[in-house]
């Protein structure tokens, strides 16, 4: 037997449900009401561990190139000194942002597999931060969009989380 409203499982003789304390009136028989949102935490989790991974990577590079081929751009080209002193603190600059960009989808794709209270939080930030980072940033921000951002994912996930935790 499992609740109607969110799913859980439910002993016999029960009054009220552990996941979302909702009063038992009744038999509900067969399987568990299908979320949207369970159904899909576990993939977007997977989805933002591969997307930081190739972030990180993405970031050591940048960094690397800045801090050894900018730094001597000077004198391998002749080019004046300023477009070396500019993108070599530049692109450190970024490549720094990009590896703590890379950490924060690293903390949030354990969170959301941890079913963390933050985790949805910080989920969505960066998501709103990768649209710009086409096209595989846009998409994965539009899939965390989509199941994270409607009203009610937000009382799926505590409920999820309250029921995981149980």
């Amino acid at each position: 037997m499992f609740c109607d409203q969110c799913g859980t499982a439910i002993q016999s003789g029960q009054k009220f449900c552990s996941g979302c304390a909702k009063e038992i009136t009744g038999f509900v028989p067969g399987y568990p009401l299908r979320s949207r949102l369970r159904e899909h935490i576990r993939l977007l989790a997977i989805l933002w561990f591969a997307f930081s991974a190739i972030y990180a990577v993405g970031g050591i590079v940048l960094i690397i190139l800045a801090n050894t081929l900018f730094v001597h751009l000077s004198d391998i080209s002749g080019a004046p000194p300023a477009v070396g002193g500019f993108l070599h603190p530049l692109l450190t600059f970024v490549g720094f942002f990009v590896l703590a960009k890379s950490v924060a989808g690293f903390f949030a794709g354990w969170g959301l597999l941890q079913r963390e209270p933050w985790a949805r939080v910080l989920t969505l930030i960066i998501a709103f931060l990768s649209l710009i980072n086409i096209p595989f940033g846009t998409a994965l921000g539009i899939y965390t969009l989509w199941v994270l951002l409607p009203a009610r994912s937000e009382e799926e996930y505590e409920s999820y989380r309250r029921a995981s935790a149980a």
